[in-house]
């Protein structure tokens, strides 16, 4: 599950500390071209991650990822968690990263991704991984959508969202210990309401940031920190919703 991660840069972020700007024509515009950049960023990335997933999961029980995941062994916690520090590196590093750097880091991370995530062409069906891959994908964009066009402010929401998460975090960590499938479908539940709330939230929040890093060279870093936002947001509410649509193989 890749739960754990949930980088989402405020408005006291480095992005921030200018006025924002009046709007005006150009200024719809260049949003229009900085909300493209992020949601290519990160269909690029869902795209990537899929396309590694699939081919190392390719096999089947003879597959490298069966070799790595169910043998004994180390490699499969460094797989794992391998992500985690390319995000870790992403979220407190990006002031110091180059944009070639930081474009060069997020791809490296929706590869690993792949890695981790091919054990779903394992335990599940492929057309039931179809199937939710297109209900989440059809839920991501009607959230996202509303997120961009609502004028609600959805600020007020971040905190609990984002406390939900951890909390979640626990839940599935003490899950691991209780191994209850009531449970495990709780945290399913509960996580799919958190990371469609952050779809919409995130991507408001991704909009307003364009006010602060229009014109500067932070915006090729904003893109990336955006698309990774809400790439996190659709791959934990795809990995929650197959726990209820997926049939095991």
């Amino acid at each position: 599950m890749a739960n754990w991660s949930d980088p989402r840069p405020s408005a006291a972020s480095p992005f921030a500390g200018a006025r924002a700007p009046a709007r005006s024509e150009a200024y719809d515009a260049g949003l229009r071209s900085y909300m493209l950049s992020v949601y290519n960023y990160m269909a690029s990335g869902v795209l990537l991650t899929g396309i590694v997933a699939l081919l190392f999961a390719s096999g089947g029980v003879n597959s490298p990822a069966a070799q790595v995941f169910f043998s004994p062994g180390p490699m499969k916690y460094v797989i794992m968690f391998a992500p985690l520090a390319f995000i870790m590196v992403l979220s407190f590093g990006i002031n110091k990263l180059s944009t070639g750097a930081a474009q060069a880091v997020f791809w490296a991370f929706a590869a690993v991704m792949g890695l981790s995530m091919s054990t779903i062409f394992l335990r599940y069906s492929g057309p039931s991984i179809a199937i939710t891959f297109f209900a989440t994908s059809v839920a991501f964009l009607s959230l996202s959508l509303w997120g961009y066009t609502t004028k609600k402010d959805l600020s007020g929401f971040g905190t609990f969202l984002i406390m939900g998460v951890v909390g979640l975090i626990v839940a599935s960590l003490l899950n691991l210990w209780f191994q209850s499938p009531a449970f495990n479908l709780a945290i399913s539940a509960v996580g799919v309401l958190l990371f469609a709330g952050l779809t919409a939230y995130d991507t408001q929040r991704i909009k307003g940031m364009y006010e602060y890093v229009q014109g500067t060279d932070m915006m090729g870093k904003a893109v990336i920190m955006g698309a990774l936002s809400l790439y996190l947001d659709f791959v934990n509410m795809f990995q929650f919703l197959l726990s209820f649509l997926g049939s095991r193989d």
